[in-house]
């Protein structure tokens, strides 16, 4: 009988869910969802490789990247922007380039073009053919247009020195 006292024609019919849950407390769904989450996540991780990591970079890169660190390392203790950069020639490096916009009120003097200047002084040519740069972060466009002006071969940038090409013909 209903609340108004006439008595209903048609039965609802609960679904299978609920009257499990009446009987036992917990809804169904809930295992349904974890379970399906289980299957996916194992379906994901069999298509899809874990990565691989990273090979180690040689000696002499890590030492490169060491000094690019160094640079940067020293731009910050001098209050300047966290970015630093070597040039590198024949396994030595003849340019080092801490950021000097902020010291120098230079807006040209980011790392990668100091440490190019650097060589450039030191080796007293403005064509460092078969040289490369190693620095702390991608070089921007304008630093790219430069380290190709002066026939940079190669550009490695990041603690995994991401090989980032040859610049301006990336």
């Amino acid at each position: 009988m209903s609340d108004f006292g006439i008595k209903a024609d048609i039965a609802i019919a609960e679904p299978k869910c609920l009257q499990w849950r009446m009987n036992h407390g917990i809804h169904m769904s809930r295992f349904d969802r974890r379970r399906f989450a289980i299957v996916a996540v194992g379906s994901f991780a069999a298509f899809f490789q874990a990565r691989r990591p990273a090979r180690a970079l040689d000696a002499s890169k890590q030492l490169f990247v060491a000094e690019a660190a160094r640079m940067k390392q020293q731009a910050i203790a001098s209050g300047d922007q966290p970015f630093g950069a070597v040039v590198v020639m024949a396994e030595n490096i003849v340019g080092f380039g801490p950021s000097r916009v902020v010291t120098d009120r230079d807006p040209n003097a980011h790392a990668e073009r100091v440490a190019l200047w650097d060589a450039q002084r030191r080796l007293g040519s403005r064509d460092l053919s078969g040289a490369v740069i190693y620095s702390t972060s991608r070089p921007c466009s304008v630093c790219e247009k430069a380290l190709t002006e002066s026939n940079i071969e190669r550009m490695f940038f990041g603690p995994e020195a991401t090989d980032a090409g040859t610049p301006g013909r990336t």
